[in-house]
């Protein structure tokens, strides 16, 4: 019988309507700490660009400012967007991390540029780097981590941290990736559930065990907004759901604040865009978040999920998590 999945944090360091990137680092520093205190596993951090609501866009530095003000949660990225980085750069970046806080580092890996395509034609360190090659990419980031690197260029630091590096995917592609070279497996199913089944059937059946991961493991996304009431819970979900329409229209802002009666006040388009890339989420009372967790629990057999939770406001927010933190370890 498979234990019962750890609970970590999605964090995309959110800049709400009326605040600046300042304030949401504080704002991550601080439900950081509080992850910590209230048991989650790790808390990862993910590489976006030219969004103006999500402040993670330089996620080392963003990794280094909360693993430095915490002690014992794992911090992470998920993910870096490799494509946009030389693997050497980001081994340095890493092994830099690593050694700063040793045992408590993750590092994610996405094939897609996490932005627009004029941003990503302006991130691109030449003209070659593309996600076509993504897989030669992370096989280069480890060797640089192996004890024996077959390159002649080596990253200090780096060599030999064996930093845990993942796999991220929304489709297909990352989950034979990632069974094939032996490493966990990551999928964005709280903003593209589409092919989750799917990949995780390719992911378990296809998987070769290697150095660094005998079985296969897997990570869902899953968003969570725990509140007292199921209203109040609704109501604080309007705010990530108006910012994936604002997103899908081609019109990305600053995370909003939430409205009442949300549904009520869109139309078909925009429902059918929120049930299909929200439909992994648990939005409730305590007891309705973890009767929802349960069932997808019991339909993924994850072995892990990343909770993310976009809400305006930062108590809000706090409380969320302290909700399902709560009332899933208990």
């Amino acid at each position: 019988m498979q234990s019962k999945p750890k609970i970590s944090v999605l964090d995309l360091s959110p800049i709400a309507e009326g605040t600046v990137a300042a304030q949401s680092f504080k704002q991550s520093l601080d439900l950081a700490q509080h992850a910590e205190q209230w048991g989650y596993h790790r808390y990862w951090l993910a590489e976006h660009h030219g969004m103006p609501g999500i402040a993670s866009a330089a996620t080392s530095i963003l990794i280094g400012h909360l693993a430095a003000g915490t002690k014992t949660i794992r911090i992470g990225a998920g993910g870096i967007m490799l494509p946009n980085h030389s693997p050497l750069v980001i081994a340095e970046q890493f092994g830099t991390l690593e050694s700063l806080f040793p045992k408590r580092i993750d590092l994610g890996l996405g094939r897609a540029p996490g932005s627009d395509q004029l941003t990503a034609r302006a991130l691109r360190r030449n003209l070659d780097s593309t996600s076509d090659n993504f897989p030669q990419d992370v096989m280069e980031l480890l060797d640089y981590f192996s004890e024996e690197p077959k390159s002649p260029v080596k990253a200090v630091p780096g060599t030999g941290l064996n930093v845990p590096i993942w796999i991220l995917g929304s489709s297909l592609f990352g989950a034979q990736l990632a069974a094939g070279l032996g490493l966990p497996f990551a999928f964005a199913s709280h903003f593209a559930p589409a092919y989750m089944m799917q990949a995780l059937e390719i992911y378990r059946e296809t998987f070769r065990p290697s150095e660094y991961l005998a079985s296969p493991y897997v990570m869902l996304g899953i968003n969570v907004f725990a509140a007292d009431t199921d209203d109040e819970a609704h109501f604080l979900a309007s705010s990530m759901q108006q910012a994936f329409i604002n997103l899908r229209s081609g019109n990305p802002t600053k995370l909003p604040p939430p409205v009442a009666n949300l549904w009520n006040q869109i139309g078909g388009a925009e429902r059918a865009i929120l049930n299909q890339v929200l439909s992994c989420s648990a939005i409730g009372n305590d007891q309705k978040v973890l009767s929802e967790m349960q069932t997808f629990i019991a339909k993924t057999e994850a072995n892990e999920l990343m909770v993310t939770s976009q809400i305006f406001n930062h108590a809000a927010r706090l409380k969320s998590y302290e909700i399902t933190a709560a009332i899933y370890n208990s």
